[in-house]
């Protein structure tokens, strides 16, 4: 598939953004004038893999998006609560000079990442009342305790918890590591609420969803041209630029 035309995209790697020493990369538009709409983007369960991301975040950057990637380690002793507490905090402090906009910023995650946010919505006593514009889920698993609460939010719903923002979710129609009927369970979940959903699911699987490929001899995910995987990035990047934009 040809490539998107879309914005110039300037890449800041590395930087430190907090306590713990663990490193984010920024992905900015050129030549905008004003804050950038921005996002805050978690990986997931594999440790540091923030490199993993850099497709779909540069496909959003493309549309207009400031786009922050974390790395953080899910077999950190908490979980890697603290590492994605620490970026959250970092993103809502310095996103304004890195030209983009961290009070009003899209929380978004792929896989364990995605539990992540969508936990940080419905229990904003853990950033100090703050909630993200909204949330993007991507390929994720919402029964099981979330990295950032420790309780799942599924059973957040349950109990009346309500995240106060639109949630955004992607799902690969053939995952078969986390299968796409998570993602039905929780658009259910809050559509029994009342509360704002959209699904949709692309013909691709679990890296393919982010622009990737399970490589088994690295064991990690790595970027792919597949036609599949290209079109559900850009479908996903496409919900990430709604989602600032709502």
């Amino acid at each position: 598939m040809a490539p998107d035309m879309g914005m110039a995209v300037e890449t800041v790697r590395g930087l430190v953004y907090g306590p713990s020493g663990k490193q984010l990369d920024v992905y900015r538009p050129t030549g905008t004038s004003g804050p950038a709409p921005t996002v805050l983007l978690w990986h997931g369960i594999g440790p540091d893999e923030r490199d993993v991301l850099e497709p779909l975040a540069r496909t959003a950057t493309e549309r207009g998006l400031l786009v922050l990637v974390p790395d953080w380690r899910s077999d950190a002793a908490d979980g890697g609560r603290a590492h994605l507490l620490e970026s959250l905090a970092f993103a809502r402090k310095e996103a304004g000079g890195l030209g983009g906009d961290g009070e009003s910023c899209v929380l978004a995650g792929w896989s364990a990442g995605a539990g992540a946010a969508l936990g940080v919505a419905l229990r904003p006593e853990i950033a100090d009342g703050w909630r993200p514009r909204a949330v993007v889920g991507v390929a994720g698993r919402y029964d099981l305790p979330a990295r950032t609460t420790g309780t799942a939010p599924l059973a957040d719903l349950t109990a009346g918890r309500d995240p106060g923002v639109p949630v955004h979710l992607v799902h690969g129609s053939r995952d078969t590591v986390l299968a796409a009927r998570y993602s039905h369970d929780l658009a259910e979940a809050l559509r029994a609420a009342g509360r704002a959903v959209t699904l949709q699911e692309p013909e691709t699987d679990h890296a393919g969803v982010i622009m990737a490929e399970y490589d088994p001899a690295a064991d990690r995910c790595v970027p792919t041209a597949a036609e599949h995987a290209v079109r559900a990035g850009r479908l996903v990047a496409g919900v990430l630029a709604e989602a600032a934009a709502s």
